[in-house]
C-alpha cells in the first residue's frame, strides 16, 4: 500500500532534476527576453554602486582623520555628493530591475497557470476519472507561486550576491593583504557548504509537508463536493477525523522541517561571526601597526557587512529555492502526464457527407485484464435512430465514450460518415456529436450559461427556445432570478430532472448531427418524460440518433435496436423483430411490463 504522504499527486524527491525542470520553465520567462536584459543591465549598475559606496566612504574617513587635528578642517564636498549619489544609484536601479521584472515574473506565472490547465483537458478521460480534485488544485496553486519565487531568487538574490562577492574579492586581492580576502573566502566557502549539506538533509521533510497538504486539502474538497452523501450516512465526525489525522502528520512534519531550519540558521550565524571576528582582528591590528588606515579599517568592516548580510540571507533564499523547485516539481510532473488521446500528425477534418454511425467489430476494456466490449458492430444509417438495451454493465455507456473518442479502441474501427474516427481531428469530430448524459453535472453559474454553454455565442431567443423544447423554461420563468439563477456546484440546486432538462435543452442548442441520449429521461417524472420524449422524436427527426435506454418503453420506435449483454451484441432488429425472437430483449419486455402493471419500480436485472 502507497503511503499517505504520496497523496494523490506524485511526491517530489530529493533526486529531482530541479536543473531540468527549470529549462523548462525558461520559455515562460523568455517571452520578454527584452525587459529580462534590461533588468540584468540595473542588476549590474546597481551593484557596481553598492561596491563603490564603501570605497568612496574608506577616503571620506581618511579625509577628516588626516585633517581633524587642524582648526581649518573642510568637507570633502565632492566625496561626500558621490557618496550620496552612489546610494541613490544603487536604490534607483534597484527598483527599475524589480518595475522591468514585473512583467515578466507576472506573465510567467500566467503562461504556466494557463498551460497546465490547457494539458489537464488534454488528458484523457482515464487520468480525470482518477484524479484527486482537491490536491491538483493545490499542486498548481503552489506550481504558479513558486516560478515567481524562484525567479526572485535567482534574479534578484543568487545572482547579485555572487557578483557582488567576486567585486569585494577583486577590491581586496588588489587593494590589501591577501589574508583578507583569503579568510572571506573560505567563510563563504564553509558557509555554503554547511547550507547546501544541512539543506540537503533537511529537505525530506517539506516533501512530506506537501504531500500531506495536498492530500488534506482533496480530502477537504472531496467532503465538500460530496456535502449530501457525508449527511445522508452521518459521516461527517468520520470526515473530520480522516482530515485531521492527515492534518496532524502535516503538523508533525511542519514542526520537524522549523527546527531543523533553526538550528542552520544558528550554524550560519556562527560561520559567519567566526569569520567577521578574524577579519577584524586583522584590520584593528593593521591600523594600530599603522599599515592600515582608518578609512581602510571602515571600508573592508562595511564590504563585509554589505557582502554577509545578502549571504545571511542566501541560506533563507537557497532553503525557499529547493521549497519553490519542490513544488514545481509537483505542476512540471502534471506537465509530463503524457496525452493519451493524440490526434495523429495527419488528422483530417470530419467531412459530414453523410451522419452514419458504424461500429466494426470494435474490442475495448479499460484496463488489459478486463475487456468491456468483445467484437461489437453495428451501423446506424443517416437520419435514423439506434436504442442500445442491456442489463447494467453491459457496456451500454462505453459506447458512448468511444464514439467521442475519450478513449481509443483496442481492436476493429469506429466510422462516422465513412471515416475512421482515429484519423480525424478531435474537435471536428465532437463538433458533429450531442450527448446527454446519466449524470448531469452543471456548471456553478446560472442556468442561462449553462445552456448557452453549447454555443457561447448564441442568442437570448435561441436559448429561451431550447428551454422550451425541453419542458423546462416555465419552470425557469417561475425561478425568482428566472435564467439568472446560479444552480450551485455540480448544479446541486437543482433536482435531477431539472438538472437533465437543462442538460437536454443544452444539446438541443447545440444542433448536432449526431445525437445520443444516454438514459435521458431516467431522472423525469412520467408527465415530464412524456413531453421530452414528444420533443425529442421532433427533434430528432432528420437525425442520427443513438440511445441508451434502461426502460425497454422509450425506444420501441427505435429504427433499430441492439441487445448488449456482457460487452457483446447478442441480438439485433427492431422493437417487432425482437419480440418475435423470444429471447433476451423478450423477456426483459415482459418483466418491466409486469412491473409496470403493479407500479413496481422498473429495473433491469443483471443476467
Amino acid at each position: 500500500m502507497r503511503s499517505i504522504a504520496q497523496g494523490r499527486t506524485e511526491k517530489a524527491n530529493s533526486n529531482r532534476a530541479d536543473w531540468s525542470n527549470i529549462k523548462q520553465m525558461l520559455p515562460f520567462v523568455w517571452a520578454y527576453k527584452g525587459r529580462v536584459l534590461s533588468a540584468l543591465g540595473c542588476l549590474v549598475i546597481s551593484k557596481l554602486a553598492m561596491v563603490g559606496i564603501p570605497v568612496v566612504l574608506k577616503y571620506i574617513v581618511d579625509i577628516l582623520d588626516a585633517e581633524r587635528g587642524t582648526f581649518t578642517a573642510t568637507l570633502p564636498v565632492i566625496l561626500l555628493l558621490g557618496y550620496g549619489l552612489l546610494r541613490f544609484l544603487n536604490s534607483g536601479f534597484n527598483e527599475l530591475r524589480d518595475a522591468l521584472f514585473a512583467r515578466v515574473r507576472y506573465h510567467a506565472m500566467n503562461s504556466l497557470s494557463v498551460s497546465t490547465l490547457q494539458h489537464l483537458h488534454q488528458l484523457s478521460l482515464r487520468f480525470h476519472l482518477e484524479r484527486n480534485t482537491g490536491a491538483i488544485s493545490r499542486d498548481m496553486e503552489r506550481g504558479a507561486q513558486s516560478i515567481s519565487s524562484i525567479l526572485n531568487y535567482l534574479v534578484f538574490n543568487i545572482i547579485p550576491t555572487g557578483a557582488e562577492l567576486l567585486l569585494v574579492a577583486g577590491i581586496l586581492y588588489s587593494q590589501y593583504e591577501e589574508y583578507f580576502a583569503t579568510i572571506i573566502f573560505f567563510t563563504v566557502i564553509l558557509y555554503i557548504a554547511f547550507t547546501l549539506a544541512v539543506t540537503e538533509w533537511r529537505m525530506h521533510f517539506r516533501f512530506d509537508m506537501n504531500a500531506f497538504d495536498s492530500t488534506a486539502n482533496g480530502r477537504a474538497m472531496d467532503s465538500l463536493m460530496n456535502y449530501e452523501t457525508v449527511k445522508y450516512f452521518n459521516n461527517e465526525t468520520h470526515e473530520i477525523s480522516r482530515y485531521r489525522d492527515t492534518m496532524g502528520q502535516w503538523e508533525e512534519a511542519a514542526v520537524k522541517s522549523q527546527n531543523t531550519m533553526s538550528l542552520l540558521n544558528f550554524g550560519q550565524g556562527a560561520i559567519i561571526a567566526i569569520g567577521v571576528t578574524g577579519v577584524m582582528f586583522l584590520a584593528a591590528d593593521g591600523v594600530l601597526e599603522e599599515r592600515l588606515s582608518l578609512g581602510d579599517l571602515v571600508l573592508i568592516n562595511t564590504m563585509m557587512l554589505q557582502l554577509f548580510l545578502p549571504l545571511n540571507f542566501l541560506g533563507i533564499i537557497y532553503r525557499s529555492l529547493k521549497y519553490a523547485l519542490a513544488d514545481m516539481d509537483m505542476v512540471i510532473k502534471l506537465l509530463q502526464k503524457p496525452v493519451e488521446i493524440k490526434d495523429i500528425a495527419d488528422a483530417s477534418e470530419l467531412k459530414l457527407k453523410q451522419a452514419t454511425v458504424e461500429f466494426n467489430q470494435v474490442a475495448f476494456g479499460y484496463r488489459n485484464d478486463r475487456q468491456i466490449l468483445s467484437n461489437v458492430s453495428f451501423r446506424v444509417e443517416d437520419g435514423k435512430k439506434l436504442a442500445i438495451v442491456g442489463p447494467s454493465g453491459a457496456g451500454k455507456s462505453t459506447i458512448a465514450r468511444l464514439l467521442f473518442r475519450f478513449y481509443d479502441i483496442d481492436g476493429g474501427e469506429i466510422l462516422i460518415s465513412n471515416q475512421n474516427i482515429a484519423a480525424l481531428t478531435q474537435k471536428s469530430l465532437r463538433q458533429v456529436i450531442g450527448i446527454v448524459p446519466q449524470d448531469t453535472v452543471l456548471f456553478n453559474d446560472t442556468i442561462y450559461y449553462n445552456i448557452q454553454y453549447a454555443r457561447p455565442h448564441a442568442s437570448e431567443s435561441d436559448v429561451i427556445n431550447a428551454a422550451r423544447l425541453a419542458d423546462i423554461h416555465d419552470f425557469i420563468e417561475g425561478l425568482p432570478d428566472g435564467y439568472n439563477t446560479t444552480v450551485g456546484e455540480r448544479g446541486l440546486k437543482l433536482s435531477g430532472g431539472e438538472k437533465q432538462r437543462v442538460a437536454i435543452a443544452r444539446v438541443l442548442l447545440k444542433d448536432p448531427a449526431i445525437l445520443v441520449f444516454d438514459e435521458a429521461t431516467s431522472s423525469l417524472d412520467s408527465q415530464s418524460e412524456k413531453n421530452i420524449l414528444s420533443a425529442l422524436a421532433e427533434i430528432s427527426r432528420n437525425k442520427t440518433t443513438l440511445v441508451i435506454a434502461h426502460r425497454l418503453s422509450t425506444v420501441v420506435d427505435a429504427d433499430q435496436i441492439i441487445v448488449l449483454d456482457n460487452g457483446a451484441v447478442i441480438e439485433q432488429g427492431n422493437h417487432q423483430q425482437l419480440l418475435a425472437l423470444d429471447g433476451k430483449y423478450a423477456d426483459l419486455w415482459s418483466i418491466q411490463q409486469r412491473k409496470a402493471r403493479t407500479n413496481s419500480p422498473v429495473e433491469t436485472p443483471d443476467p
